[in-house]
């Protein structure tokens, strides 16, 4: 025969080649979850198994061996080890019993009145905007039921819910007549954030560039347009169909200043900050249609036809004139992008090519086209005077249109990478990053986003893996250590001592998300142009 040896834990039995009775001598203690525990003897545990072969053969010393392995085995009781495991608890597809929600929800999905939650428990909450601490919550279980004491029964709360469902759907469908009663609304009430003044936008900044390009573009038509009656230039025709263009453009990007500095509705949390870009996209276009277009179809016509000049001494005149008052403006434009570009800390080119500021940018560049415009046509018509050949002045009309064409196609493309979304420098992601990284509570960073919104506006979102010795120590730095000690010694059943884990694993999830608010304060506080943080626990 054979013998084999076999542990595991503290049990050692052994198994000899043929079928030993083998006996179990052992005391098990049994623990409950709720901190019982059963002492079971040997009864029902001592089990004696009879031989069955009929044929044994063993010699004097294996069984001398064997007796006294068994007897050796007798002697050790078997320790066996229940883990103590709380009963998952089941809590259905939809669970709402612990569940907050504000006021405004509150009267709003339950039908109820403000006088209606004054008899709820009132919870405060650390609040998720940055001009409040705390604020005020209810648990959504004692909503319910207080909207069923009112209503009575769930089949009536449903009704007024589909009542008040289709006002709202007759309300929108009314939304442009009631605009008017909207506005008095919010005037009389007020708003969380002051709204800045359309009019006090247009005296500063690029307001005040963009005001001043179109009382100049304006009179530049006026008198170009003359000019052309008069002498029947086709450059100078070009000149008058570029100034007005320009007055156009202008007028829309003021429209865009406007419209980007209103408030942030529910329709457009982020705000209307992307109108300066579309505004100056639909700018591009106008230029490379209108003034791009007429200009190429007026020279063309002009090679195909030609016809001779009147007397051009009168177009000298006005395009002299026009040269000095768009230089004007184009010396406003750039005084104003060069101050803006040193206060981000950028020079100017790349100011202009980022589009920091799209409406300044239209301005800069289409007052640069215009004198080069005055230029080229003041040039052929001086050819066209000396040689007396009109196709030198058709040439004039194709280059500026020329001109315009490459201006419209640089502002298309400037406005539409930002309006994509583009993402911002390296250098500041890395600055924001390090920023992040460098904070004791955070063990790494990953899946970083950072967007340019426009205006200087930036979004940042990061998935951040938290230090969670870190944020626990911070929640006991809070704690009276003394009482908390207390709080361990008193526990001794399991109900105990999952109590004390619930409260005080609570408090360390709120204490984790204070961090997260004080990581995005410090990122908004140390980078201005970050006004959105998105910062996900990984």
């Amino acid at each position: 025969g054979w013998q084999a040896s076999m542990k595991s834990g503290s049990l050692s039995c052994i198994l000899p080649c043929n079928r030993l009775p083998v006996q179990l001598m052992s005391q098990v203690r049994v623990y409950t979850s709720n901190g019982q525990k059963k002492d079971l003897g040997s009864e029902g545990v001592n089990k004696s198994i009879p031989e069955e072969s009929p044929h044994k053969v063993l010699t004097g010393r294996q069984d001398t061996s064997s007796a006294g392995q068994k007897q050796s085995f007798l002697k050790e009781p078997i320790q066996v080890k229940v883990k103590a495991v709380l009963k998952k608890r089941e809590y259905g597809p939809k669970y709402t019993q612990n569940n907050f929600i504000t006021g405004v929800r509150a009267i709003n999905e339950f039908c109820l009145k403000s006088s209606d939650l004054d008899q709820l428990r009132k919870i405060k909450r650390r609040s998720p905007h940055d001009d409040t601490e705390t604020f005020t919550v209810y648990l959504r279980s004692d909503v319910e039921a207080k909207s069923l004491e009112v209503w009575g029964s769930p089949e009536a709360l449903a009704r007024e819910r589909k009542r008040r469902k289709e006002a709202e759907i007759k309300y929108r469908e009314n939304l442009f007549r009631n605009q008017r009663l909207l506005r008095e609304y919010r005037e009389f009430f007020g708003n969380t954030k002051p709204r800045s003044s359309a009019a006090a936008m247009f005296f500063k900044g690029p307001g005040k560039v963009v005001m001043v390009a179109i009382c100049i573009n304006g009179l530049n038509f006026f008198f170009k347009l003359l000019a052309w009656v008069y002498t029947g230039s086709a450059s100078m025709f070009s000149e008058a169909i570029h100034s007005l263009a320009d007055t156009c453009n202008q007028a829309l990007l003021a429209l865009g200043i406007s419209q980007s500095a209103r408030t942030p509705d529910p329709s457009h949390p982020y705000g209307f900050t992307n109108m300066r870009y579309i505004a100056s996209l639909i700018s591009g276009v106008g230029i490379f249609m209108m003034g791009a277009g007429l200009s190429w179809y007026h020279g063309i016509i002009g090679l195909l036809h030609p016809h001779p000049i009147e007397s051009l001494l009168w177009a000298y005149c006005i395009l002299a004139g026009s040269l000095v008052s768009e230089g004007a403006t184009l010396l406003v434009a750039i005084n104003e992008i060069r101050r803006s570009a040193r206060a981000k800390g950028l020079s100017f080119y790349q100011y202009v090519v980022q589009s920091r500021d799209p409406s300044t940018n239209v301005v800069l560049l289409e007052d640069a086209a215009a004198v080069l415009s005055v230029a080229v046509a003041a040039t052929c018509m001086g050819l066209t005077s000396l040689t007396g050949n009109p196709y030198y002045d058709s040439v004039g009309s194709l280059g500026v249109g020329t001109l315009l064409g490459t201006v419209s196609a640089f502002l298309i493309y400037t406005n539409t990478e930002a309006l994509l979304g583009r993402s911002i420098e390296p250098e500041q992601l890395q600055r924001l990053t390090e920023l992040l990284e460098s904070d004791p509570v955070v063990r790494a960073i990953h899946d970083v986003k950072a967007t340019d919104m426009g205006m200087s506006k930036v979004r940042f979102k990061a998935e951040v893996d938290f230090d969670g010795r870190v944020v626990t120590r911070s929640y006991l730095e809070k704690q009276d250590i003394e009482q908390l000690l207390q709080e361990i010694q008193q526990v001794k059943t399991l109900e105990e001592l999952e109590a004390f884990m619930l409260k005080h694993g609570e408090n360390i999830i709120d204490t984790l998300g204070a961090e997260v608010d004080r990581l995005e304060k410090d990122l908004k506080q140390r980078n201005p142009d970050v006004r959105h943080v998105d910062l996900e626990i990984l």
